[in-house]
């Protein structure tokens, strides 16, 4: 049965929308219609050409071809500012507020009300504190936006959104570093917006949230609208299939009789933690990795597994417990001391922390290993250009030229890129934290076989990740951390993300009684 927003006149229609770079079809006849009053979820792998054709319709880009109606009238918005000024407000991954700003300063920059031809404060603030009072929130709007959550920021800038007027919100990725609670926080909003007559865009990766949330889908892939639907017109399984364009084959979780041969044969411990505490986050971590195996890090957000990682890498100092590197007691006093002895990690936040956008794909590449392949001040660029030639082609990063900037890779890539970085030190240990974020099905599922594959090899890898599906279909056991301490580990058949969720639940905190089922990978449920 069709829900009133799918039987109304659309507000947004894009059909037949074309656009290349550098001769390359970044879309070919791509299309996406969304009605008022529904929350509309677009979806693709990276690299499909959903953030191209979101930033046509907000004029960030310009179309060579096709049509775009909005609101009733044919439009061709040629800057963001007036997609703005037409009713079309974007959301972000990357939050686009002023921290240092209050609240009720960022709700209304640029339209704040006056009096006498004077900003009347007292009526910003009052009107910030009406607004996010009618979304359940009771919060300080004088204080700096940088005070409060990613999640009270998304609320900020959806707050921003209405009190514009905006006809239609697209939210991009806006869920990805948020714990449950704040999603369902934001999802009330959402559904508000919509009971408002009000068009919401939600790009994710979640199947999840796009079920609970979402009323219709567009599915993308290789610049292409490939389906439209109802969201309970479409299942999970073909909504993967679909964006994929190809069998789930490559994604499916190795059973646990594969996982136990892994552990047969794993080799000796690369790297042992016990009693690891630093501040509130980490109060008391055991676990260990050997070679030639995949242990997951399981925890819910907030747990302290970044936390772990960076103690691991020596990028935090731990003020109790021992850590132990090939059998010899070590204290990292910074990450050059970890990588020096062969430890290397990838970060959650690709963006922040790991691409360097304006820099070339091989530069960026080589950024860490840049030391050893330089003599008297001079790159040796033959060496350099064999290095990420053979990383390009052994990872499958899909890009035009080792030249281009990073920032014009889908994220996906960059990843795979920012992998490969760390690859090219020849570590013995690899720390994955959420290695997936960000990225699509597809992606994910390359990411999942390019770490089977280094463990294939004998290397250590220790990951982390949010979404259990994920963890338990590449990890061979994992180490259970809840507020900050080693509640369980799991192995084999033992590991499921029942059996994960369990330990969360109900694990009694006591780490020390685990040190001995962690460091022999037998599972335990206090």
């Amino acid at each position: 049965m069709e829900t009133p927003a799918q039987t109304a006149r659309p507000l947004l229609d894009m059909q037949d929308i074309d656009i290349s770079f550098g001769g390359v079809a970044a879309l070919r006849h791509a299309r996406l219609t969304v009605a008022a009053g529904e929350v509309h979820a677009l979806i693709g792998q990276n690299g499909a050409g959903k953030s191209t054709l979101i930033k046509i319709l907000t004029g960030a880009y310009r179309r060579s071809g096709g049509t775009i109606r909005f609101d009733g009238r044919d439009v061709d918005f040629r800057t963001p500012k007036e997609a703005r000024e037409a009713g079309i407000s974007t959301i972000y991954q990357e939050i686009n507020l002023v921290p240092f700003r209050s609240v009720a300063e960022n709700i209304f920059l640029g339209r704040e009300p006056r009096r006498f031809g004077m900003i009347d404060w007292k009526s910003v603030r009052a009107k910030a504190k009406a607004l996010l009072d009618s979304f359940g929130l009771q919060i300080d709007v004088e204080k700096p936006v940088r005070d409060y959550s990613t999640a009270i920021q998304q609320m900020v800038a959806l707050a921003r959104a209405v009190s514009s007027d905006a006809k239609m919100v697209i939210m991009d990725e806006s869920t990805s570093s948020l714990d449950e609670r704040e999603v369902e926080l934001l999802f009330n909003v959402v559904r508000r917006l919509r009971d408002d007559g009000r068009a919401v865009i939600f790009v994710s990766h979640r199947l999840d949230e796009l079920y609970a949330l979402c009323d219709r889908v567009t599915v993308m892939r290789d610049g292409q609208t490939v389906a439209e639907s109802a969201m309970e017109g479409m299942d999970k399984l073909q909504l993967v299939t679909t964006m994929l364009g190809r069998t789930l084959a490559a994604v499916v979780q190795e059973d646990s009789a594969v996982k136990e041969a892994n552990l047969a044969k794993r080799g000796g411990v690369a790297l042992s933690a016990e009693g690891l505490a630093s501040g509130a986050k980490v109060t008391n971590v055991t676990l260990d990795v050997h070679a030639g195996e995949a242990v997951g890090l399981a925890g819910l957000l907030g747990s302290g597994r970044t936390e772990t990682m960076r103690l691991l890498f020596g990028a935090d100092r731990p003020q109790r417990g021992t850590l132990t590197i090939d059998g010899k007691p070590v204290a990292l006093k910074s990450p050059q001391d970890a990588i020096a002895r062969g430890i290397a990690y990838l970060t959650e936040d690709r963006k922040a922390e790991g691409i360097v956008p304006e820099l070339s794909v091989r530069d960026n590449l080589t950024l860490v290993c840049l030391r050893t392949l330089t003599k008297r001040g001079v790159v040796d660029v033959a060496r350099q250009r064999e290095i990420v030639d053979g990383f390009i082609e052994s990872l499958g990063i899909k890009l035009r030229s080792p030249d281009q900037p990073i920032r014009e890779l889908s994220g996906g890539n960059q990843q795979k890129v920012l992998l490969a970085r760390w690859l090219a030190t020849d570590p013995k240990l690899l720390l994955l934290d959420e290695p997936t974020r960000g990225i699509d099905v597809g992606a994910k599922a390359d990411v999942a076989k390019i770490v089977r594959e280094l463990r294939d090899s004998g290397l250590a890898v220790l990951l982390s990740a949010s979404e259990l599906e994920e963890l338990t279909a590449v990890a061979d056991r994992a180490v259970v951390i809840r507020d900050g301490e080693t509640v369980a580990g799991l192995d084999g058949a033992r590991m499921s993300e029942a059996s994960i969720m369990d330990a969360i639940a109900y694990g009694s905190g006591e780490a020390s009684t685990l040190a001995q089922a962690v460091g022999t990978s037998e599972g335990t449920k206090p």
